[in-house]
């Protein structure tokens, strides 16, 4: 099977991640354009260049695109963009013909514009620095009370919803093309989302005029990639917590319960019985409210034993976000894991990003034609090292990007998860955007 894929961005989770996904199954033949064609946190991406490497890449099964990537020059470009309508329309026209011509499944999405609840402007305008939090005070007040009173100025929030207008009027555009057919799947992201906001009532005008939103936004390419994969799993839901499943996660709208149903469903997934399933899916989640260690934001902990069951079974921990539960991983450890019924464990930053992520590797596994176990343990030492050694534990000790303080501070969860999975080779660490939020692992 051949299939090309466009990231979000240049990110580790956005770019490497899906690399090792689809190298599970060596019978897949996966295309990526080259890493500096794609954005980062300051830079947006050379959408000429991958516009060019889309016309060249030939013949396709699938073709997995984040329209924001070409359209806007990334997903944090989409909302920093300066480009007018009409010239992001020319751009969807000419994706159009492209597409058109590749005569392959197209599995899209693109994002519907976040509101983020800070005054953090790392991802967003100048302005959001001074005027964040109350722009999303007169977001979420204009839907939940159906008016509000702007304490920001006139220019400034102008400015903002004209920003706003111009993406959605091109999602209402995507939405067309959907409708002529180009897309396979197209699908809305809710990015960061809450229960009330201007996103979120864009969310609902698009349903209404027939489009599939869906909370999250890093995943959606994975759970499209597992989509391509025309090929069914029948997977068992089991909460660690069940009477506090119908709790929202921080940062998304809908229920955990209702966050993992959609993910299984989006990766082309089918809700089954515990005891016709082909894969257990057992989701540490939390009670009362998701913690977010980072944040200092705490919750209960994990306080049970975990015994691994003798069907095939993989890990959602989503107890906090942003990293594991350090009680959960302790006793997760304590059993063998490193055998062939254990379909992957994953903590990374939302639910919704664990979940997405965490399935297509389990899909992609089931239903391998060429199996390689180094691509899948890779992505285990990876998960293992990244949300449980570094965003739960090694972070909080950093106070810049140190390279050589992380290395001396990860070496004890390094060497653990090495054992565990047997692997030799060196493992090196960098910070790609230059921040601690995400840390790259690269393997020798």
């Amino acid at each position: 099977m051949k299939i090309a894929f466009i990231p979000i961005d240049n990110r580790p989770v956005c770019y490497t991640l899906p690399k090792l996904i689809a190298g599970i199954d060596e019978s897949v033949d996966f295309s990526i354009p080259p890493r500096e064609f794609l954005g980062d946190l300051t830079k947006y991406a050379k959408t000429e260049q991958l516009f060019k490497w889309l016309n060249e890449i030939g013949k396709q099964d699938a073709v997995i695109i984040s329209l924001d990537t070409i359209i806007y020059g990334g997903l944090i470009s989409s909302r920093r963009c300066g480009l007018s309508y009409k010239e992001l329309e020319k751009r969807v026209f000419k994706l159009r013909e492209i597409l058109s011509e590749i005569n392959a499944d197209i599995y899209a999405f693109s994002s519907i514009m976040r509101i983020s609840d800070n005054n953090y402007n790392e991802e967003e305008k100048e302005y959001w620095s001074q005027y964040g939090k109350k722009i999303f005070k007169y977001s979420y007040d204009s839907h939940k009370y159906r008016h509000a009173k702007p304490d920001v100025p006139q220019e400034i929030l102008e400015d903002y919803l004209a920003t706003r207008r111009r993406n959605f009027e091109i999602n209402k555009l995507f939405l067309s093309l959907q409708k002529e057919g180009l897309f396979n799947t197209l699908i809305f992201s809710k990015d960061d989302c809450a229960e009330f906001g201007l996103n979120v009532q864009e969310a609902q005008e698009l349903e209404k005029l027939g489009g599939y939103t869906k909370t999250g936004a890093d995943e959606i390419p994975l759970s499209l990639l597992a989509r391509a994969i025309q090929k069914e799993i029948k997977i068992c839901p089991i909460f660690t917590e069940p009477e506090y499943k119908h709790l929202i996660s921080n940062y998304e709208d809908i229920s955990i319960e209702a966050s993992v149903k959609s993910q299984i469903e989006l990766a082309g997934c089918k809700i089954s019985s515990k005891e016709d399933a082909d894969i257990l899916l057992y989701i540490n989640n939390f009670k009362n409210k998701q913690g977010e260690i980072v944040m200092k934001i705490d919750t209960e902990k994990f306080s049970k034993e975990f015994t691994i069951p003798q069907k095939p079974y993989m890990i959602a921990d989503v107890r906090f976000a942003n990293g594991a539960d350090n009680n959960f991983v302790t006793e997760f450890l304590k059993n063998n894991i490193s055998d062939d019924k254990f379909y992957g464990y994953s903590a990374w930053n939302t639910s919704a990003n664990t979940l997405g992520s965490l399935i297509c590797a389990a899909k992609f596994k089931f239903h391998t034609k060429n199996y390689n176990k180094e691509s899948f343990d890779k992505i285990q030492i990876t998960r293992f090292i990244d949300d449980w050694g570094y965003q739960a534990n090694v972070r909080q000790l950093l106070q810049n990007t140190d390279i050589s303080l992380l290395t001396e501070k990860i070496k004890p969860y390094e060497q653990k998860i090495k054992q565990i999975f047997s692997y030799n080779g060196e493992v090196k660490y960098s910070f790609p955007w230059n921040r601690l939020f995400e840390v790259e692992i690269e393997f020798s």
